[in-house]
């Protein structure tokens, strides 16, 4: 499942946001620019996925484009499990809720975490911190998956880094996900290693060699 988790959550817990054609889906594109395939070595599939879309954002350990689609970018990655490590609530964290997109979008473009778009939060929750009311830092929740959720988009201001803020973020998302009985996961890019080192140091472990990569139809 967590080798292809973005159609795990389409067919499961996130099958509200989704988009479905067949062996294919996508999220609602306001949502997220995630896409999934039963089976990305099925040619069926990606017929499927042209009737969605003519522009997707796949992940998993190697994905190849299918019949009618050809590969824009490629960025190799790791997915990492938290299956022993232990969450931290933060007094100090904030839930953030629609009435901060506009916040959240202006940190996004200042912090590139990741793809987010303006409904990304409803994918899950969402902890923020601020200073003197300015939003400076945050995380939450992204994929879900049976018995699993992501952590995504943590992210800190430039001028508020160094501070440990990504670590008790992490942490503290890491615990509303433990609380409800499931396990975290999350995702990097393989060249962040700065990123990797601390996650590590939280209790993840990379589970999973993987790439994002985009695609479109060359029709």
């Amino acid at each position: 499942m967590l080798e292809n988790p973005v159609w795990a959550a389409l067919s499961g817990p996130q099958a509200c946001f989704a988009e479905v054609a067949g062996s294919a889906a996508r999220f609602q594109p306001d949502v997220s620019p995630f896409g999934g395939l039963a089976d990305p070595a099925d040619p069926a599939g990606w017929h499927d996925l042209a009737t969605l879309t003519d522009e997707v954002l796949l992940t998993g350990p190697a994905i190849s484009a299918g019949p009618g689609w050809e590969q824009t970018f490629s960025m190799p990655g790791v997915q990492m499990a938290g299956t022993t490590m232990t969450g931290v609530a933060d007094p100090e964290m904030v839930v953030l809720t629609e009435t901060d997109v506009p916040e959240i979008l202006d940190l996004v473009e200042r912090t590139k975490p990741g793809p987010f778009a303006k409904r990304t939060i409803e994918m899950g929750h969402y902890l923020g911190i601020r200073r003197d009311g300015r939003l400076i830092a945050m995380a939450g929740e992204r994929l879900r998956l049976p018995g699993w959720t992501e952590i995504s988009a943590v992210c800190t201001d430039p001028d508020f880094r160094g501070q440990g803020l990504a670590a008790r973020l992490t942490m503290a998302v890491a615990a509303g996900i433990l609380g409800r009985g499931e396990l975290p996961f999350l995702h990097a890019a393989a060249t962040n290693t700065d990123a990797i080192r601390l996650y590590e140091g939280l209790g993840f472990q990379v589970d999973h060699h993987v790439v994002f990569a985009g695609f479109r139809t060359s029709a």
